[in-house]
């Protein structure tokens, strides 16, 4: 179920902003102003392309988050907490996994090698000169025009950009370095790269280089591209390609991409009736889908379950063009079967869960809260369960317990002015016995200190007043 999740919040942007080196700070302001997506069959992809990727790189795949953005530009980043966000614009572009996977590998190379927290120093003589410029970027991202923003802010860099750039390009080519020995460590060819460089390298000196936001956080030269070439000539491992089945999950990855991000004309266009491959069938039931065309969407995704009966992605798909489209309690079965061949995935959980609340039934309402219990175990910081959750709880008449989730999930969302307010609410009606009464009390405690700390450094960031009068 491909969803998108909430934008990243304008505090965030801005800390990256100040954080990041400047060449990848334009990137994350443009990307920050877009939305994340969120789907199990796609993350589940990525994870099995990247975790070996991080495991050879000495990080532990559990302590790195990848985030997919939506937008269609080219772009990849990493931030501070060992993050990686990849635009959709990423994966749509690259040919196949073994490019995708050399972009993540030299991502992976930026956090090992300390970049983004070196920069902080390697740049720091560079923010003085263009600070003041970017401030007119920053004034605008609040007021709202985030691209405005983002353009401004990257105007800005003339004034300390040779400084900056330089910096940065030794941490481009030590991350090249990086991505080459880890893919070489996990037996793969690091051709992707090279591939992936020279196919936009020329649009580092076109005018419409804006189109790829990539290539201006992470500079390019022959010279990287031959220093890499030199290194994949020399490798055992170069010449292999990449295995059916890791071509085959890319192709359906970019294939449900497709559906849902582009129009559905576009979608008709690149697969027409007359391909009947596994990937032209789930962009057209996607793209008839968003026509309104339920008949036809309905045929093409059970035509893929009559092939594939074990993939559970087909049923989520099927689940969620019904439930989408106003019929609730059909989505039940479908949504079910998905979570019985995958039963440990958090969103299928929450998928069904909604179904379920579909049909006003106590029992479904308690077998939603247990579903979205479980799911929350697992992501406990997923603000659209516990708005769920909190949404059952008034349906059952638990006033007190959809308090408390509403605050949890003000919570999630980094609120902590509404969560505080709810959490006190909640604490009003419920027994302190319940463990919810004393995780209500945690927040209460959190949000208080969290916002003292702010008063405090607003406070102790005030100038004091300088009287113009003498006596």
């Amino acid at each position: 179920m491909l969803m998108t999740h909430r934008p990243l919040h304008l505090a965030k942007r801005l800390r990256l902003f100040l954080i990041a080196c400047l060449s990848v700070c334009v990137c994350a302001a443009q990307a920050n102003a877009q939305s994340l997506l969120r789907d199990t069959e796609i993350e589940e992809t990525l994870r099995e392309f990247t975790d070996p990727i991080l495991r050879a790189g000495g990080l532990n795949p559990s302590s790195v988050d990848i985030y997919l953005v939506n937008d269609p530009s080219l772009n990849a980043f990493v931030t501070r907490g060992q993050n990686i966000f990849l635009h959709s614009g990423l994966i749509l572009e690259a040919d196949n996994p073994n490019q995708l996977k050399g972009v993540i590998a030299h991502e992976t190379g930026h956090i090992t090698g300390g970049h983004i927290v070196r920069s902080d120093y390697g740049n720091r003589s560079a923010y003085g000169a263009m600070l003041i410029a970017a401030g007119l970027g920053l004034a605008a991202i609040l007021a709202g025009e985030a691209e405005a923003g983002a353009l401004v802010i990257g105007g800005s860099q003339q004034f300390g950009v040779l400084e900056a750039l330089a910096y940065s390009r030794v941490n481009e080519a030590a991350a090249d370095q990086y991505a080459f020995e880890y893919m070489d460590r996990t037996g793969q060819s690091s051709e992707g790269l090279i591939e992936f460089f020279e196919n936009f390298r020329a649009q580092e000196v076109l005018s419409q280089a804006r189109r790829y936001p990539y290539f201006r956080g992470h500079p390019l030269s022959a010279d990287r591209i031959d220093a890499l070439r030199e290194k994949v000539r020399d490798s055992e491992h170069t010449g292999k390609t990449d295995t059916p089945e890791e071509i085959h999950k890319h192709k359906m990855m970019q294939a449900k991409l497709r559906g849902f991000l582009e129009g559905p004309q576009l979608v008709y266009s690149r697969f027409p009736l007359s391909d009947q491959s596994q990937y032209a069938r789930y962009a057209r039931a996607v793209a008839n889908f968003k026509q309104a065309d339920l008949k036809q969407a309905i045929k093409e995704i059970d035509s893929l379950i009559e092939e594939e009966p074990g993939n559970p992605y087909f049923y989520e798909l099927k689940a969620q063009i019904l439930y989408e489209s106003g019929q609730g309690e059909a989505s039940i079965a479908p949504a079910q079967d998905a979570l019985d061949r995958k039963p440990d995935a958090p969103l299928l959980m929450i998928a069904l869960a909604q179904s379920k609340m579909q049909t006003r039934d106590t029992g479904d309402y308690t077998r939603a809260v247990e579903l979205l219990k479980a799911a929350l175990q697992y992501e406990p910081n997923n603000a659209h369960a516990w708005r769920l959750l909190a949404d059952v709880y008034a349906a059952q008449g638990e006033d007190a317990l959809a308090k408390y989730a509403t605050a949890e999930r003000f919570y999630a969302r980094g609120d902590i002015v509404s969560a505080r307010s709810f959490a006190q609410r909640a604490q009003e009606d419920l027994p302190r016995t319940l463990p919810q009464w004393r995780r209500a009390s945690d927040i209460v405690v959190v949000a208080e200190t969290q916002l003292a700390t702010k008063d405090g450094r607003r406070r102790a960031g005030r100038k004091p007043l300088v009287s113009l009068t003498t006596r």
